[in-house]
């Protein structure tokens, strides 16, 4: 059992099921599909909870009902939510429109500006995972690395993202990424960074580091949702890091957790990893 920290998103997802999918002057029916509890914090830390690690999220939601909601689901799924912050005003929803073939898109609003606090200490963190705009993210990052795996997500801008391991999808790296690919990591995660993992949906995933690339092919699954397959990923990395596996162990566990992602109609994990996890 490890102590991981996550910095990410905690989000009250409205869900939208249109009938075909999405194409410019398109016109759609759609069924409400209701709220549910969604962002990269629930999507990585409920895996992680059902792996036995112990989980802490840092995040900042509204004063509002939403929010109240957003804490309540995220601790009855054992994340502790002791470090998420209030701000004044609603907690936003974000829409996703789901299309029949299980592909979404996201459209949310402006995120007020968060800062993170002074760093805390890093002695009893095993894993820290930033997957967040937030202010202060880098910060925390360089002091937590002398103690603990540093895990991020590629930023959607150019910002630094100071860390071991780097993650990525193909689709993030287009318009990005014209050179080696290892040479791009580095210059945004630095000279400490171990490995840079890139993930290609069906076509598996990559991590580039100073040696030969290792490539793990992916697990066949039924579509259903796509949302939330790269937190899952990026939670079966971290569970295989923290569990002291290989890159390439690691690699197999996350392409395991993926795969048991998409197959629900859900972005948080769903009943088939937990029972992967905990098997009667």
């Amino acid at each position: 059992m490890a102590n991981i920290l996550l910095v990410a998103n905690l989000n009250c997802d409205r869900i939208f099921l249109l009938n075909h999918p999405l194409k410019p002057g398109g016109r759609f029916h759609y069924k409400d599909g209701g709220q549910r509890l969604g962002g990269g914090g629930a999507n990585t830390g409920i895996g992680l909870v059902w792996a036995r690690h112990q989980v802490s999220l840092v995040t900042e939601v509204g004063r509002d009902k939403v929010g109240d909601w957003l804490i309540a689901e995220a601790s009855t799924q054992g994340i502790n939510c002791s470090q998420i912050q209030r701000r004044a005003g609603n907690t936003c929803e974000m829409l996703l429109m789901m299309t029949p073939d299980g592909e979404r898109t996201i459209i949310r609003p402006e995120r007020p500006k968060f800062e993170l606090p002074l760093p805390p200490s890093w002695t009893d963190v095993d894993a820290l995972y930033i997957n967040s705009s937030t202010e202060g993210a880098a910060s925390w990052s360089k002091t937590a690395m002398p103690h603990c795996w540093v895990v991020a997500q590629l930023a959607k801008d150019e910002r630094a993202r100071p860390c071991h391991v780097l993650i990525a999808s193909l689709s993030d790296m287009q318009g990005r990424c014209k050179g080696d690919p290892w040479q791009f990591a580095q210059a945004i995660a630095g000279k400490k960074l171990k490995y840079f993992v890139v993930t290609d949906g069906e076509h598996g995933a990559t991590a580039y580091s100073s040696n030969d690339p290792i490539h793990v092919a992916a697990v066949p699954s039924q579509v259903v949702d796509t949302t939330g397959a790269g937190d899952a990923y990026a939670a079966g990395l971290i569970h295989g890091l923290v569990s002291q596996q290989t890159m390439k162990e690691s690699m197999q566990e996350a392409a395991v957790w993926s795969g048991f992602a998409v197959a629900c109609n859900s972005s948080i994990p769903g009943k088939g990893l937990k029972q992967h996890l905990s098997p009667e």
